[in-house]
């Protein structure tokens, strides 16, 4: 059997404000060529399949046209909510969903009952385990004490092995959305600490032939069984240049028999640029990625006056802006000792220093004085 495991599609998502909604909907209906093209049965998606518990209307369409797309090319789906999604409202309709071959396993008592998948060699058994919340999950799985995701993935995990062990000669795979230890996290996911609680080792996973993990939005390897597939988008600079990828898992009659990376189109990069604002506006070299999502850090000594819209100009898809010419100060003085006798004219003075790293100059100080002056006043009268 060969399946093809993805995770944290983040429907609906957005890049510092900009909706990326095209491109989910270009990377994730590629699933559906990839899957056409590989023979691949079973689509797997391991949590965060929206971004927000809530989607809007728009992110609940591209989700029906992608599953729609992925089973007219043949695949089955199986998916599981993970921490941004909403568990309940995920799994509406699932009993619906699941005669048309999309299943949706959403219910925390029902992680133990497999969706049942048959080839040649005979079963196989997948179980999807929503995100455990410790602290809601500990309930539902008869745990009075422990309050960790260790914990919860135990009790999980014991309970998919109990069931397994009465399907002999079934094959295994586990879909769960954890922070799993030795996995590196990007700068794009949530938090899922719990009281500095949220690591779970990879050996609570022991006794299935594979496990499709989500969460961390890196692709990669915890062991030949255990992997994270990655988000199939970047969603920050800080994963500029990543190769986004999906992992085609082969099952035969033994168990996990390969397992290969599938990468998947970008359909708009990301870059980061820096340097001061002229130059990045005249550089001819830069023409390559005039049609990039943008972020730009400018070093000019003083702050350019408009400077997102002249960038725009250029690089229409400009979505993020800093400015770090500004050398920072190394006054170690409280607050109150720095204005220790100084007019509020110099006060001001300062203040413009440091947000536009120049000065104010004559005329501006002039404008200041006079506002100043008339604050004085207005005060005096109240």
């Amino acid at each position: 059997m060969r399946l093809l495991h993805t995770s944290d599609w983040h429907i609906g998502r957005s890049l510092h404000g900009t909706d990326l909604l095209a491109e989910q909907e270009a990377v994730l209906g590629a699933l559906a060529d990839v899957a056409a093209a590989e023979a691949v049965e079973v689509v797997l998606v391991a949590g965060d399949v929206y971004d927000r518990a809530v989607p809007s209307a728009d992110a609940t369409a591209v989700l029906d046209r992608v599953l729609t797309r992925i089973r007219a090319a043949g695949a089955a789906v199986v998916l599981t909510p993970g921490n941004h999604d909403s568990a309940r409202r995920l799994g509406f309709a699932s009993g619906l969903l699941a005669v048309s071959g999309v299943h949706v396993r959403a219910a925390t008592g029902l992680l133990d009952e497999p969706v049942l998948l048959s080839d040649a060699h005979g079963d196989v058994a997948v179980y999807g385990l929503p995100y455990l919340e410790p602290e809601v999950a500990r309930h539902e799985l008869g745990l009075t004490e422990a309050r960790s995701h260790d914990a919860v993935l135990t009790a999980a995990m014991d309970r998919v092995r109990a069931d397994l062990f009465l399907r002999p000669g079934a094959r295994s795979v586990v879909l769960a959305h954890a922070f799993v230890g030795g996995g590196v996290p990007s700068d794009s996911e949530r938090d899922i600490c719990v009281g500095g609680v949220d690591l779970v080792p990879a050996a609570v996973f022991d006794g299935v032939d594979y496990v499709a993990l989500g969460h961390l939005h890196r692709p990669q390897s915890l062991s030949d069984r255990v992997r994270y597939s990655g988000s199939p988008l970047a969603y920050s600079f800080g994963e500029a240049g990543q190769q986004k990828q999906a992992w085609l898992v082969d099952l035969d009659g033994d168990g996990l028999a390969g397992v290969r990376a599938v990468p998947l189109p970008v359909p708009r990069e990301l870059t980061v640029l820096e340097g001061e604002l002229a130059q990045l506006l005249a550089d001819p070299a830069l023409a390559a990625v005039e049609d990039h999502f943008v972020s730009a850090r400018l070093t000019d000594p003083v702050r350019p006056v408009d400077p997102m819209r002249q960038l725009q100009a250029r690089f229409g898809h400009c979505v993020h802006l800093e400015w770090t010419g500004a050398t920072p100060s190394t006054d170690r003085r409280s607050y109150q000792e720095r204005l220790a006798g100084r007019s509020d004219l110099e006060v001001a003075d300062e203040f413009v220093a440091h947000v536009r790293g120049l000065g104010a100059t004559p005329d501006e100080r002039e404008l200041l004085g006079r506002a100043l002056a008339a604050a004085a006043r207005e005060d005096a009268l109240l």
